[in-house]
């Protein structure tokens, strides 16, 4: 058995601090964003749909929209390079065909199996509840969440997962449709100017069973 672990990756993951301070001189711009991004988007999602929609607020104005409604959050929004919201699509069946359409161009998928998959998922989206929608967009939208963490890390650069923001009034504050967009998380990112703590995690005997 090959036990080998690729150390950079294993630093990536053990390394990884919940940062609340950044540099605020440091800026990230939008072509390494946009790779940081991309890499995370690799994460698995239900039926590939990738149901995660990312809003990037860096702009001292954006951040001054934001701050009001991150209120115990505020050293994070002042110092980050960037505040990322990450929201789910309850419509992201919307974009079946492109997904799928590409796939066959690509040739990752015979065509006939591409319109066979969206017949089938046409009747399933039709009468999916949505509240089974709801739960699977924000299953999804948290495995990308922690993927772009990482990559982040990757890149050079540190994070902090959000959850306490106003959820209620992010979406319609920057012009999304509530109805449609709903807020998982705020991720901040930059350069750490405080070394966060390191954490204490349950014994894996506590926490995992084998049968």
């Amino acid at each position: 058995m090959n036990t080998t672990k690729n150390n950079d990756y294993i630093s990536i993951i053990t390394g990884r601090r919940s940062i609340r301070k950044y540099d605020s001189s440091v800026k990230i711009s939008k072509e390494e964003m946009t790779e940081i991004l991309t890499e995370a988007t690799l994460a698995p999602s239900s039926v590939n749909m990738q149901p995660w929609r990312f809003l990037i607020i860096e702009s001292p104005e954006a951040k001054a929209k934001l701050a009001p409604i991150a209120k115990f959050n505020q050293t994070q929004v002042e110092t980050s390079a960037a505040m990322i919201a990450v929201f789910g699509d309850m419509n992201n069946f919307d974009y079946a065909e492109q997904i799928y359409g590409t796939a066959v161009e690509r040739g990752l998928m015979p065509a006939e199996v591409k319109e066979r998959q969206l017949a089938a998922l046409g009747a399933h989206f039709a009468k999916l509840p949505a509240d089974v929608n709801r739960e699977t967009v924000m299953i999804d939208a948290g495995l990308v969440s922690m993927q772009l963490m990482l990559s982040a890390r990757a890149h050079g650069y540190d994070t902090n997962p959000i959850g306490g923001f106003e959820k209620d009034q992010i979406a319609e504050m920057f012009g999304m449709d509530k109805e449609r967009y709903i807020p998982v998380m705020l991720i901040s990112i930059g350069k750490a100017l405080e070394e966060g703590y390191a954490s204490v995690r349950l014994p894996i005997d506590t926490i995992a069973q084998w049968k």
